[in-house]
């Protein structure tokens, strides 16, 4: 019986010690914080901001696009964001026209500091990045905020490790959406955005495209730039993570199977054992909860919040499986990928 909780113990104590050593130190959430320097001509940009029912935010957005200090050309196209293709067809007439040096794709409900097109630039003229993109600040102000959105960012790069993303031998590739600044030969290079048209987690397809292609890509977290959409409720949130959590796993119900497992695995078994084991299986036990816990506090802190929300892991860990099992019955109803009144199918559907 000793034996047996000493090996039950020490899966999640051996699954938190690759997380701590082995995955690119995901947990440690480095902001960008590059002071970019003048350059000899800072290239054309166009701003790209697909927009579907955000009259609430697209005002505030647009006005911190126009009030970027940007010293070069910018100019900015707002895509009535009606049919799958729209921004794809706005991004063709762009090039075609302005032929820009970069696209830069942005949300219709982030706001942006006025430095951070300037920042973007310098770091992929500097470094000669094909993608540069930042990970806005998301809202954590309800309480289904702040119990979830900390939780969703620290899922997202224990995922996506941005050491692994900027490593060209690595084959980890991510983006995040609300904020693409894309050199146009690149995106050229896989096809355009015609490339990643059906995908439904399109930032991330379109990273691992670029870097497939031989691209290099970096990705980066930011305070400066916020996203104004608010999460009232549980069932908005997890309607946000619905929409892409099964094509995550590919459409898989054996990954799916083995997601739950996991999540079990290593966010409830070491709590589990740390009330209810004895020594030595609860010292394992509680080494794990340990670092479980102080790896999540420094995702809480970058949000503000108080340290006793870094316990609460093991809770968000069960509502994002619950939100998977939701995302996976979406799908085989055939109403997966649902976001604001539109399914969108898989690829190849």
């Amino acid at each position: 019986m000793l034996l047996t909780s000493l090996y039950v113990a020490a899966i999640p104590l051996a699954i938190w010690l690759y997380l701590l050593l082995a995955r690119g130190t995901f947990w440690r959430l480095s902001e960008d914080d590059i002071a970019p320097k003048p350059l000899e001509k800072w290239p054309p940009v166009v701003a790209v901001v697909p927009a579907r029912n955000e009259a609430e935010t697209i005002a505030r957005a647009i006005a911190s696009l126009a009030s970027q200090d940007y010293p070069g050309e910018l100019e900015i196209i707002i895509v009535d964001d009606q049919s799958e293709d729209a921004t794809a067809a706005l991004a063709r007439q762009a090039a075609a026209e302005k032929a820009p040096a970069f696209f830069w794709f942005t949300d219709a409900d982030v706001v942006h500091a006025p430095d951070t097109l300037r920042r973007l630039v310098f770091r992929a003229e500097r470094d000669s990045l094909d993608l540069v993109s930042l990970m806005v600040l998301l809202q954590a102000k309800t309480f289904p905020e702040r119990l979830l959105i900390p939780p969703f960012l620290y899922f997202f790069l224990m995922l996506y490790p941005p050491r692994w993303i900027a490593d060209p031998r690595a084959r980890t590739a991510g983006a995040a959406g609300g904020c693409i600044l894309l050199r146009r030969e690149a995106l050229e290079r896989i096809g355009g955005i015609a490339a990643i048209r059906r995908e439904v987690i399109d930032d991330c397809a379109l990273a691992r495209a670029l870097k497939q292609s031989g691209g290099k890509i970096w990705m980066g977290l930011t305070r400066a730039s916020v996203s104004l959409r608010e999460y009232g409720s549980f069932a908005e949130i997890r309607d946000m993570i619905a929409r892409t959590a099964f094509a995550q796993l590919r459409f898989s119900f054996v990954l799916l199977v083995v997601t739950l497992i996991g999540l079990f695995v290593t966010f409830w078994l070491a709590w589990i054992l740390f009330f209810t084991g004895n020594d030595p299986a609860w010292i394992m036990a509680s080494t794990a909860v340990a670092l479980m816990t102080t790896t999540f506090l420094l995702t809480v802190r970058f949000y503000g919040l108080s340290p006793v929300w870094a316990f609460t892991l093991p809770v968000a860990a069960l509502f994002y499986g619950y939100a998977t099992c939701v995302s996976a019955v979406r799908y085989w109803l055939g109403r997966g990928g649902q976001w604001k009144g539109r399914a969108q199918a898989p690829r190849g559907d």
